[in-house]
């Protein structure tokens, strides 16, 4: 699977679309729906399963904006966009997100998202100034495409988190191809 039948898959998806769609009208800079949202979809197609929605505890909607919102009116937006949608969503400035992470400040948010658990999580859909949908992978989608949990550079170090987030999320269940390999 390449990055374009990604996005061709994504593009067929219409709830897909819609969440994408939303997004996009925040006018939020550097903005990127990420991980499940994307990483869930994939990894459905591939093993065959065929769902109206993604298989995603959240929206995952982050953005870099250093004039921005604060921890408190991201929640806030999070809020109002979780009561619009029916969907439970995760608003959150990557400007600020480096100090509850522990980290040197972020320079934007492909930078930010570089740092989630696994290279499958560091991985999001946005929509570009002409409204052609891109996909923003740091690590590509090798991966993604081949069930391969590898913890990003930030968690090499500490597999336990990584061994924790597949147990509690189920991945394992719901996609037994994956393999998890610890460097």
């Amino acid at each position: 699977m390449t990055e374009q039948e990604i996005l061709n898959l994504i593009k067929q998806d219409k709830w897909m679309m819609n969440i994408i769609q939303t997004a996009s009208r925040l006018n939020l800079p550097q903005w990127i729906i990420g991980a499940g949202f994307v990483r869930n979809k994939i990894w459905d197609y591939l093993s065959g399963k065929d769902k109206e929605i993604v298989d995603t505890a959240d929206i995952d909607l982050v953005y870099f904006d250093p004039a921005g919102n604060n921890w408190e009116d991201d929640n806030k937006l999070s809020d109002r966009l979780t009561h619009d949608t029916g969907i439970k969503w995760q608003v959150k400035n990557q400007v600020y997100m480096h100090e509850h992470n522990s980290l040197p400040p972020y320079k934007s948010t492909e930078d930010a998202i570089s740092t989630w658990p696994e290279t499958v999580t560091a991985i999001g859909v946005t929509l570009d100034k002409d409204g052609q949908l891109r996909l923003i992978a740091p690590y590509g989608i090798s991966d993604l495409v081949n069930f391969i949990i590898r913890p990003t550079p930030n968690f090499i170090n500490n597999i336990e988190v990584i061994k924790e987030r597949v147990a509690k999320k189920k991945w394992l269940e719901k996609w037994p191809k994956l393999t998890l390999i610890s460097r």
